[in-house]
């Protein structure tokens, strides 16, 4: 019988001990699956502000224009009249390959003209034939397409005012038209033109309506501390690239006493003038981590609503922040923010900025 009641007495305290540790674990879970709190936070009312914006770029100098220079046809190369560094003028002969063939074909060019000088004497007289005339006289005016091309194509002149930046044959070496240049391309001199010059920016696609041919650019090259260079658009894009979400400006950059030279790292710098645009603080603007991502939030009725944004120029503390999505009058999470998942419960507790209506 005292045996029968120490096992009851065990039973109950397995029991009660269950029951307890249940509840505990109910408790438990009942707390993990609840809502988060609601998080206090601290906002601002955005409001634009008027500033004298202006776009930061790096960018490479590039020649004004690049031609590769290379006759039509392979064959040997009988005089090349230029060396690397050299500057040249519009016209200038730059090389001469063989002109054999052309020689050959003058010959033949100077005898088809008799003969076609006689015929036409012999077309008034009536001895010929007007078909016989205009045949002789397609056979001279082909012969002469292909003399006046070989005369262009074996004696090659400088196409504009540059400097030539390559040379890779001597003279006689046979061009064959096979690839020379870094570029890929096949050529027997590289000529460039240095002044001016020319920088292509890659510009973000929200200031496209902004940039517009003559806009002034500011040019610096680290290489020369303190000196500025002025250039000007001339061109842009007339798409962006779906990809980047940019466009290329083009900047014509007059060359200074030629201090600058294709190749170097500048920095580019355009005034867009007076702006309307959101400027807050710096620290409200949180980066998305392993990525570039900038974003905000937003209170919208008791609600954290997350928004992406593109930063601007920075001010001290303060950032400019782009976004089709923001209005005036909104609430910009300024304090707590670091804390917010988008849609999280949020209470004001103390606006920094116009009393909240």
């Amino acid at each position: 019988m005292k045996l029968v009641n120490t096992i009851s007495v065990i039973v109950t305290t397995v029991l009660i001990l269950s029951g307890c540790s249940s509840g505990k674990s109910d408790k438990t879970a009942g707390d993990l699956s609840g809502e988060r709190a609601v998080l206090p936070v601290r906002v601002l009312t955005l409001e634009k502000t008027k500033i004298a914006r202006t776009i930061d770029y790096t960018a490479t100098i590039l020649p004004y224009e690049e031609v590769n220079m290379a006759p039509s046809t392979p064959g040997r190369i009988d005089r090349i009249y230029v060396e690397t560094g050299d500057r040249v003028t519009k016209g200038q002969e730059l090389f001469l390959m063989d002109r054999t063939q052309l020689y050959q074909q003058r010959v033949q060019l100077s005898s088809l003209q008799k003969d076609l000088s006689r015929l036409d004497t012999l077309l008034r007289t009536g001895s010929v034939t007007q078909q016989q005339y205009d045949q002789m006289k397609t056979q001279y005016d082909v012969l002469k397409t292909n003399v006046d091309f070989m005369e262009e194509n074996t004696l090659l002149r400088a196409p504009f005012t540059g400097v030539i930046t390559g040379k890779y044959f001597e003279n006689g070496e046979m061009y064959s038209g096979t690839p020379t240049t870094q570029s890929g391309r096949s050529a027997i001199v590289t000529i460039m033109q240095v002044n001016p010059l020319k920088v292509n920016v890659s510009v973000s696609e929200q200031y496209y309506p902004l940039i517009v041919r003559g806009m002034k650019a500011f040019v610096a090259a680290d290489v020369y501390p303190g000196e500025e260079f002025s250039g000007r658009v001339f061109r842009k894009a007339p798409t962006v690239n779906p990809v980047t979400r940019s466009f290329i400006a083009e900047i014509e950059l007059p060359n200074r006493a030629d201090m600058l030279k294709p190749g170097m790292f500048v920095r580019v710098s355009m005034d867009m003038g007076e702006v309307e645009t959101f400027v807050v603080p710096a620290a409200s603007v949180l980066l998305q981590e392993g990525t570039n991502i900038r974003y905000v939030f937003i209170e919208k009725d008791g609600i954290a609503r997350r928004l992406e944004v593109v930063p601007g120029r920075r001010f001290d503390d303060q950032l400019e922040i782009i976004s089709d999505n923001l209005r005036e009058g909104d609430h910009l999470v300024t304090d707590g923010q670091s804390k917010l998942m988008n849609n999280d419960r949020i209470e004001i507790v103390n606006h920094a900025g116009q009393a909240i209506p």
